[in-house]
């Protein structure tokens, strides 16, 4: 019995962590999910905590949250995040770009950005469409794992019209055909046409 509530006390705490997580995410604009969930802690004295909840449900949270307390604004603020996604994807489509993460899933905000994923065997081709089409960015890489393998590829972040922020990492053309693609966490050019509609 005791072993029960034990479990029923940490299931309310991270309850309670997930939405100030969320609330954190929403009123300060903390994008970083390990980041709020600390902050959470520490906020409800629970700093020394080993059960802090996961992103998704901190996202759950966020989606309670925002539809809760910011119904009047944050619809808008998404679909302008949506469109200016769209907007680079039209651009970069020979690339075969995803849109992934918060701008896709709903819970992003006013300090939110935007990320995608390319697809070329050619590292050096979207780098050379940036320069050839003069866009700003700033270059660097990720480590994502491909194929059960950790790996470096090249990443590029630009800001968008509305001077959102936009990330863009490089997949190697096997990883696009990988069955990685699950329509509620990659959206291609077609499928957020449709979520703009709606």
């Amino acid at each position: 019995m005791a072993k029960e509530r034990l479990q029923q006390k940490r299931d309310l705490m991270r309850e309670q962590l997930a939405h100030q997580a969320a609330k954190l995410m929403a009123e300060d604009g903390i994008t970083d999910h390990a980041f709020a969930k600390r902050k959470a802690a520490r906020q409800l004295g629970a700093a020394d905590t080993q059960h802090l909840p996961s992103n998704q449900e901190v996202d759950e949270a966020l989606h309670s949250y925002r539809a809760l307390y910011q119904h009047d604004t944050h619809p808008g603020v998404l679909r302008q995040l949506r469109e200016d996604a769209l907007s680079s994807m039209r651009l970069l489509a020979e690339f075969h770009p995803y849109l992934t993460g918060s701008v896709l899933s709903g819970t992003a905000g006013e300090q939110s950005d935007i990320n995608l994923m390319l697809f070329s065997d050619d590292a050096k081709a979207v780098l050379l469409f940036l320069l050839k089409h003069k866009i700003d960015f700033e270059d660097g890489e990720w480590k994502v794992h491909i194929n059960g393998r950790l790996e470096a590829v090249p990443s590029y972040t630009l800001t968008g019209e509305s001077g959102v922020q936009i990330h863009i990492i490089v997949l190697p053309e096997n990883a696009h055909h990988s069955g990685s693609r699950h329509p509620d966490t990659h959206a291609d050019i077609a499928a957020l046409e449709a979520l703009l509609v709606v």
